[in-house]
């Protein structure tokens, strides 16, 4: 048998959970408007992970999930059209990178 070199691997715990996180997203947004950005710190997982889950919340509520769309903080173009739930890179009109992210919330 081999000598063990180094410390031994720590193994990853997650932490527990009560509910699903897309009812933990839902629960988030039943009292406030907040961003991709703000949902993922306040549940410990990534922003692209809450974006896929965010799709699944919108088809599940039909249409309860409500979307302030993003807005670039230069020009003041807003994003009224735009279906994707992801934020912009640059605004259309302006091209200024300075967007406002969109907000999320449920009837």
């Amino acid at each position: 048998m081999k000598a063990f070199k180094g410390r031994p691997k720590s193994v990853a715990v997650p932490r527990e959970r009560r509910e699903t996180e897309r009812r933990e997203i839902i629960a988030l947004l039943n009292g406030a408007s907040l961003s991709a950005r703000e949902i993922s710190e306040r549940l410990g997982i990534a922003e692209e992970d809450v974006l896929a889950h965010l799709e699944h919340v919108r088809m599940a509520l039909h249409g309860a999930l409500l979307v302030e769309p993003a807005c670039c903080l230069q020009c003041g173009f807003r994003f009224e059209k735009r279906q994707r739930l992801k934020g912009p890179g640059r605004c259309p009109v302006c091209r200024n990178e300075h967007i406002a992210e969109p907000l999320f919330r449920t009837r």
